[in-house]
């Protein structure tokens, strides 16, 4: 716990905006850079299909994960009323939704199929997650547009819906690190990569930001200290009636 209290909200934002951006440089550098990993191995190749597989990351990691990361760490930075908050969570989270269906269907719009495209560990995982998040985010919509819900009801769902929320971005992690540990291997496989080489290491260091970056959005999100005034004083008056 003192190692807990050490860290300010400042802090944590710091590092895990820094996160954030490592990411987003790795996996720019990646797609743009590194395009031919994504060149599709077919007989007849088209450049449309290269547009979509370089799109696939940069919608999934920057458009999906850290755009959700931001709208969790909203309620921790972000100044005014809980409804501003709550709306501004709300639309972030809808960003990320939409860009997280669009990466989906680029690797779906491929003339191999959806069932060419659904095989493996990393595409399971990514449909669940995506169908979660949705979930997720229209149990929030409907709470935050429906006022006239009993009090007592959207307390009960709070815990709930943070717990899903945080599960879901932690699962959006995972699903990209079997995602980058798949195409890497892959490559490495088929000799079009050297595991010394700069991709490998470039992917590898955003696996590992990733995770760095997942850990700081968790951490902000769960410690009590780093509550809102409003929840704060709830939490205050439950310990001096207890």
């Amino acid at each position: 716990m003192a190692a807990a209290h050490s860290f300010s909200p400042f802090s944590l934002l710091v590092l895990a905006r820094l996160s954030a951006s490592i990411v987003a440089f790795l996996v720019l550098t990646w797609a743009l850079y590194f395009k031919t990993s994504f060149y599709p191995h077919s007989s007849s190749p088209q450049e449309e299909d290269l547009i979509y597989a370089v799109l696939h990351p940069l919608l999934m990691v920057i458009g999906f994960i850290l755009i959700s990361g931001e709208a969790i760490l909203v309620h921790r930075w972000l100044p005014g009323s809980r409804n501003l908050k709550k709306s501004v969570h709300l639309c972030l989270q809808g960003l990320a939704l939409a860009c997280g269906i669009f990466g989906i269907w680029t690797k779906f719009h491929s003339r191999d199929g959806i069932v060419a495209n659904f095989y493996s560990l990393h595409s399971w995982m990514g449909i669940i997650c995506v169908s979660l998040f949705g979930a997720q985010w229209l149990m929030g919509f409907l709470s935050f547009w429906h006022r006239g819900e009993v009090r007592m009801t959207r307390i009960r769902i709070l815990p709930w819906h943070v717990f899903l929320g945080l599960y879901t971005y932690g699962l959006a992690v995972a699903t990209a690190e079997t995602g980058l540990l798949e195409k890497l291997t892959f490559l490495q496989t088929n000799g079009a990569v050297q595991k010394r080489s700069t991709e490998s290491m470039i992917v590898n260091g955003m696996g590992l930001s990733l995770a760095l970056l997942s850990g700081m959005v968790i951490f902000a999100a769960v410690l009590p200290k780093y509550q809102t005034p409003h929840s704060k004083s709830v939490y205050s008056s439950n310990k001096l009636h207890s």
